[in-house]
């Protein structure tokens, strides 16, 4: 079995956000990078599968040399090989299109996405290539088990999980649920040595215009001052809360 896991690159939830001047881009400068978590999880579901099926394991983003060392992690982690497509991810579909294209010359029997990246919130990608593709999609995936030529899923729904099975390949969405935080794996000395002798290899990017682009970013307003009011003063608050917030 070979399974494929797309890698987004994406700020420490930790790190300050700027932007450039012109504020159409992220301030790079002195940002760390991670994998992106939900990605992070259809990544160790690989590596278990990996381990109980004797699956092949391929991690892939799109991106350009600084996302090298995130790629170098997955394969410390445990993934066999791992993919560049050297180009800087536009929108969704153009990194959607990077992914079919690749997708296209090699054939893989399970495609792991997460369900969304936490810099941008998109949720795009995982559908789109499943579309592109013609292939079945389970986004919100919870639960994953492989039986055969078939895949058993279960998918987070309001109020419950959905169960369901599509015969491979398929495209999946991950997201926390389908491995325990607490399982995710930690890269070892061994597995980071054994990562410098792993291939990770450079493809170009197919030719093609974005449908669409950033205008610019905006920084949410600043939140106003809080007032405290003393228990006792309940005529203070009732003044502010008719007066000043004018919800009375």
């Amino acid at each position: 079995m070979k399974i494929l896991v797309c890698i987004s690159c994406v700020p420490d939830t930790t790190t300050k956000i700027n932007f450039t001047a012109d504020q159409k881009a992220f301030e790079t400068q002195g940002v760390q990078y991670i994998i992106n978590p939900n990605d992070e999880f259809g990544l160790t579901r690989a590596i278990r599968l990996q381990q109980s099926h004797g699956a092949h394991v391929t991690v892939v983003t799109v991106g350009d040399v600084s996302c090298e060392p995130i790629l170098r992690k997955c394969l410390a982690i445990g993934a066999d090989a791992a993919l560049r497509i050297d180009t800087q991810p536009q929108d969704g579909y153009f990194v959607s299109k990077q992914l079919e294209a690749l997708c296209q010359k090699q054939s893989f029997d399970l495609i792991l996405t997460g369900r969304e990246s936490i810099d941008y919130n998109g949720g795009m990608v995982g559908g789109m290539l499943a579309t592109l593709l013609n292939l079945p999609f389970v986004t919100h995936c919870v639960g994953l088990e492989i039986n055969g030529d078939e895949a058993i899923m279960q998918r987070e729904i309001d109020g419950g999980k959905e169960h369901t099975k599509a015969n491979l390949p398929v495209v999946l969405g991950a997201q926390k649920g389908l491995v325990e935080e607490k399982d995710l794996i930690i890269p070892n000395m061994r597995g980071i040595m054994q990562a410098r002798q792993k291939p990770l290899t450079v493809e170009a990017p197919v030719a093609l215009d974005p449908r669409s682009q950033i205008e610019h970013y905006e920084k949410p307003e600043a939140r106003g001052p809080v007032t405290l009011f003393d228990l006792s003063d309940v005529d203070g608050l009732l003044n502010a809360l008719q007066n000043q917030a004018k919800v009375l």
